[in-house]
């Protein structure tokens, strides 16, 4: 739970190259007095730090380290940090391009044997020149790798650039030494590997341009969310209304919204009624009818009708700028597999670096002749190969978009450790009011036992009701009003404590209550007491209407499920859930609800603290369970299961109550969140196995285990173009859960 004095901060860390430069950049934040947490991530190259420190001194950390960070506050620097790498992507496009022309140049004098021989005059001037084409395609194409090995090696630290720095480097220093000094090396003289050190850099760029490409699309759910925000709003200041810039509207500002805008902040309407489109931000298609005293949310659609409101929350408060700050937390969290790469990739290059000094001495000690070029080349492959980019890739690239995709429904996740126990969870525990129902009373059966019609006892009744704030008078009136029903006038109004309400229509006493009021007031009930029970027992609550003391009929009052309840419950248990209710309500209420979802388990009249008891009795017996709430007076339970889900309409606390929030309101969301969990966890662990199996498999054949059996050795061109694929790989099939459907 954060502290008064905790604050989050996001960094955009420009040149981490490999999963080694996240575990060192985290190691570095982690170890700072006053950080709680802090997560890298690789895919988006941001760390979001968490804890009482200052932003200077984290980047004055990261800076230490060897890596160029600043903070990333608001949209504008968002928006710089997106503009930095699309200029990056362009030049990275712009270098690839130069390079590979120049390797492909060089490849073919190298194997076609184009150039004449290193013992003659003209051939040490024509491979001088070809040093110096593959000295510029190391420098323009490949600078940033000998940079970054330099940075590494001052901090004690070793990652991808310092593999791809020696393996190259080397390549180069040797082929060059070759060229001037021929002599020295004997028969070696006409082993050259220019075009190796070339085509690695070349083809590593080549990688690393597509795995951009391919990366920029993880975070469209993000940008999608900030382009619902609107630049302008249209308040009402001195009587008159002008457009102002959004940063500019503040709170109790009076905001008018015309057809086809975008609503700027949240607020509650003053004036006017609409439509209101909320699918991006709820996933809901049907537009939210919208009247006087309705909240409506920043950032969603005006359909029809012009109306005013009332600005309650702006700027980073408004629900919109909350959701986008959660998707990018969540996006940048880590579920417990993910950590598994960090911890594998903190040891991995140093390995590296030791299986080629192996290699070496291996071929220098055991190799056939000629041993230099033998013992060049294998160690050259081992560095090239290993480079842990798709090891580091692997985990955030997949909940990138999976923590996307389902924003996309109206399912907020707010951890990775939510993302990955979603899909493992064995039952689910449901609230009812709210959750399972609509959380509010509504009149469901009016039954006349008189001479009055229906209409006349509604009419009747929101008369008698009208000077009254119990929950179920309000559930009268708004039945009238829609069916466009008068209240009645009625005199000498009377509150009679506990029982109902008592007054004069037309000359009659008439009453308004329970089956206490009827009793004491003598009136009759008859039938109408039989077809109460029957109403009771279906979890109805039964209002008496008498006139003149003879019973006139009775209202039968509930809090209805919501329209798809039944049918998501239905789809939980066919994904092999345990489906349990836990209300406070009476028995006789959560056994009719029970009844109508098809849920055969059910708690009643349980409290907050027996909620959150319940929860811990389920885990006990083995059950990872999954409690849906509404984030309030549901919390111990929420806090106490393996996932919690809220409830919410994204604009109270119910967006910072819970593992999950689902804007929706509807328990589809519980059953979208388990599928993408599923999802996004299988797509991390093909993501993994590829990443460990490419290295587990590659280092090896790299170092020429094979070549006693076969008499192969890995090329390291091959391997160059190996380890920019790999990248591109995962990258690529991370973005197919972009297409996933729950």
């Amino acid at each position: 739970m954060k502290t008064s004095n905790e604050t989050t901060h996001r960094l955009h860390i420009k040149d981490m190259s490999c999963a080694g430069c996240v575990d060192t950049v985290q190691r570095t934040l982690n170890s700072l007095s006053g950080v709680k947490s802090a997560e890298v991530n690789f895919a988006e190259k941001t760390a979001t730090v968490t804890g009482d420190v200052s932003p200077d001194t984290l980047v004055s950390a990261v800076s230490g380290a060897g890596y160029t960070a600043s903070v990333l506050k608001g949209e504008d620097s968002e928006s710089e940090k997106e503009g930095e790498e699309a200029a990056l992507y362009r030049d990275l496009l712009k270098r690839t391009i130069i390079s590979g022309v120049i390797s492909a140049v060089i490849f073919v004098v190298s194997m076609f044997h184009v150039l004449p021989p290193l013992d003659t005059g003209a051939g040490r001037v024509a491979w001088g020149i070809v040093s110096l084409l593959t000295l510029f395609v190391l420098v323009y194409g490949g600078g940033r790798f000998f940079t970054g090995a330099l940075k590494s090696f001052r901090n004690h630290n070793a990652n991808m650039d310092t593999l791809v720095a020696i393996g190259t480097g080397v390549a180069w220093v040797y082929s060059t030494f070759v060229v001037l000094f021929p002599n020295a090396v004997g028969d070696l003289a006409g082993h050259l590997y220019f075009e190796t050190a070339a085509l690695i850099i070349a083809l590593i760029d080549l990688g690393a341009t597509l795995e951009m490409r391919a990366r920029g699309k993880t975070s469209e759910a993000i940008k999608r969310l900030i382009g619902l925000k609107p630049r302008t709003a249209r308040v009402v200041r001195g009587g008159a209304e002008i457009d102002v810039p959004i940063s500019e509207v503040v709170l109790g500002d009076i905001v008018r919204v015309r057809p086809g805008e975008k609503i700027p902040v949240d607020g509650a309407i003053t004036e006017g009624s609409s439509q209101i489109d909320e699918s991006m931000l709820t996933g809901e298609p049907m537009p939210a009818e919208k009247r006087i005293g309705d909240e409506v949310v920043g950032g969603t659609i005006n359909k029809a009708g012009s109306f005013l409101f009332r600005a309650t929350r702006v700027g980073e408060e408004t629900a919109l700028a909350r959701i986008i700050e959660m998707v990018r937390k969540a996006q940048s969290s880590k579920p417990e597999i993910g950590r598994l790469a960090d911890r594998v990739s903190g040891i991995f290059v140093p390995s590296v670096l030791l299986v080629a000094v192996f290699t070496l001495l291996a071929w220098f000690n055991f190799g056939p002749e000629p041993k230099l070029t033998y013992m060049l080349v294998t160690a050259m492959a081992v560095l090239i190969i290993a480079c842990p980019c798709a090891l580091g890739l692997a985990t955030p690239i997949s909940v990138m978009v999976g923590v996307g995709k389902a924003a996309e429904y109206g399912v907020l996740i707010r951890k990775g450790d939510a993302l990955q126990q979603a899909g493992k969870l064995t039952a689910i525990v449901l609230d009812k009011t709210g959750t399972i129902t609509q959380g509010r009373p509504v009149v469901t059966a009016v039954e006349p036992s008189g001479g009055m019609s229906e209409d006349e006892i509604l009419s009747l009744a929101a008369g008698l009701e009208s000077g009254s704030e119990h929950p179920l008078a309000e559930a009268v009136l708004e039945a009238a009003k829609a069916k466009n029903l008068p209240a009645k006038e009625v005199t000498s109004f009377e509150a009679v404590s506990g029982h109902g309400v008592r007054a004069v229509y037309a000359g009659k006493t008439v009453l308004l209550g329970n089956k206490k009021l009827m009793k004491d007031n003598n009136v009759a009930l008859g039938d109408g007491e039989a077809r109460a029970e029957e109403l009771s027992r279906t979890g109805k609550t039964v209002v008496f209407l008498a006139a003149g003391g003879a019973l006139a009929g009775l209202l039968g009052i509930s809090d209805p499920l919501k329209p798809d309840s039944k049918a998501a419950v239905e789809r939980l248990r066919k994904m092999g859930l345990k489906v349990i209710m836990l209300t406070g309500d009476n028995r006789v209420t959560a056994e009719a609800v029970a009844k109508e979802t098809g849920i055969d388990e059910f708690i009643a009249e349980a409290l907050p603290d027996g909620k959150a008891d319940e929860i811990s009795k389920l885990r006990a017996k083995g059950e990872r369970v999954g409690m849906v709430g509404d984030g309030i007076n549901d919390a111990p339970a929420l806090a106490g299961a393996d996932v919690g889900f809220a409830i919410g309409s994204g604009t109270d606390v119910a967006i910072e109550s819970a593992d999950i929030t689902l804007m929706r309101g509807s328990l589809h969301g519980v059953a979208d969140a388990i599928k993408i969990s599923n999802a996004t966890v299988r797509n991390i662990k093909e993501n993994l196995f590829g990443a460990f199996a490419y290295n587990t498999l590659a280092i090896p054949v790299a170092a020429g285990v094979l070549f006693p059996f076969t008499g192969m050795l890995l090329n390291p061109i091959i391997a160059g173009a190996a380890m920019a694929l790999s990248s591109f790989t995962v990258v690529t099939n991370a973005n197919r859960l972009r297409w996933f459907k729950p």
